[in-house]
């Protein structure tokens, strides 16, 4: 997808370009940025001053040449952050509901859309009848059932609390994983939630593109600290599952070494998204002795960022990956830090959350 957008209403400007590829291309930034009013404009439901958007070879809208497909012509399938089910029909129904919007020889299983979002034990009930993360897998599946070509997810968790919230994210890991290789465009202001599913990330401020690129490129620059808040900065890696003991800790490997981790419910085998968060990384100019930590790593310092106050963050190469550490200037004056100085990356293993693990 190509997208290119300028619109001014209420002494706020839009002007932006992207473009997004296959798998999940999120939206991040603090409210006003103009997320949700990207995704408006690329469902239709808004006319843009200047706009293109461009899907596969197919041009939706161009305002140079006055061009507008209608929404619902463009089959994109929509899921909002209210889950706006019929009430009057049950689950079985509001996902048929879906169906009537699929193209004419289009179709998308039925029955593998229930599998993948585990909607069978629901399908009599009500929509007042169901959990918030379940009307969301309902809302979810009859998006998926049009049969669109790109889903647009606009803030799909917000309305969730915690437990629900974790109760959903699997089925969005497997959605992104799995057979139906849909693009899907994900607005969020939560960064645990963009760190855990997206491929690529997008940085709004103010009606402009920040900065844009892949999930992990974005998490681990310094410059990104700024945008994501400096209490949600971390780095984002791979990790593949090596064992579990019976002590509740699981072995990792990464490309820098191991690591020990709790609340890993992955097999062993498989391979994780780790979130690392910058706040939580200490650095040592020699390898620590009689530490509670359980994870150290040899780092080099790639570089040091200063921001406006005492905090500075450090850009630590990890073997291939790359990590942050949140530290004082003063820190980096007595450690005598530097581009290119050899250090040990300490961080706990209880400061890796299970929610900050994923599929």
């Amino acid at each position: 997808m190509k997208l290119r957008l300028k619109h001014s209403f209420g002494g706020f400007t839009l002007d932006m370009e992207m473009t997004a590829g296959a798998g999940i291309t999120a939206l991040f930034g603090r409210s006003g940025a103009g997320k949700s009013t990207v995704i408006n404009a690329v469902a239709g439901l808004l006319r843009p001053d200047e706009g293109l958007l461009e899907i596969d070879g197919e041009t939706l809208m161009d305002t140079a040449r006055g061009i507008h497909i209608p929404p619902h012509k463009r089959r994109f399938g929509a899921v909002f952050q209210d889950a706006r089910l019929f009430p009057h029909l049950n689950v079985a129904q509001n996902l048929d509901f879906g169906t009537r919007y699929a193209p004419r020889g289009v179709k998308t299983p039925r029955a593998d859309v229930i599998d993948l979002l585990g909607l069978s034990p629901l399908l009599t009930r009500a929509p007042a009848t169901l959990s918030g993360g379940e009307k969301q897998r309902v809302a979810l599946g009859r998006a998926l059932l049009s049969a669109p070509r790109m889903l647009l997810m606009d803030e799909p968790l917000a309305s969730l609390d915690g437990a629900r919230k974790q109760e959903i994210l699997p089925y969005l890991e497997h959605l992104r994983d799995g057979p139906l290789g849909l693009r899907i465009i994900y607005v969020s202001h939560a960064v645990d939630e963009i760190t855990r599913l997206a491929d690529t990330l997008v940085l709004l401020k103010e009606g402009r593109i920040a900065t844009q690129g892949p999930l992990r490129d974005v998490m681990a620059d310094p410059a990104a600290v700024p945008l994501l808040g400096v209490r949600e900065a971390g780095a984002v890696i791979e990790a593949e599952v090596i064992s579990h003991a019976d002590d509740g800790l699981s072995q990792l490997r990464i490309s820098a070494g191991m690591l020990e981790l709790p609340g890993v419910q992955a097999a062993v085998g498989s391979r994780v998204r780790l979130r690392i968060m910058a706040q939580d990384v200490l650095l040592a100019t020699q390898r620590p002795e009689g530490l509670s930590a359980l994870n150290v790593l040899p780092v080099t310092v790639q570089s040091i960022r200063q921001g406006t106050g005492p905090g500075v963050a450090v850009a630590l190469q990890a073997g291939t990956d790359i990590l942050l550490a949140r530290i004082t200037r003063r820190a980096v004056t007595t450690l005598g830090l530097h581009e290119g100085a050899q250090v040990f990356a300490v961080f706990q293993a209880t400061t890796v959350a299970p929610e900050s693990i994923g599929h």
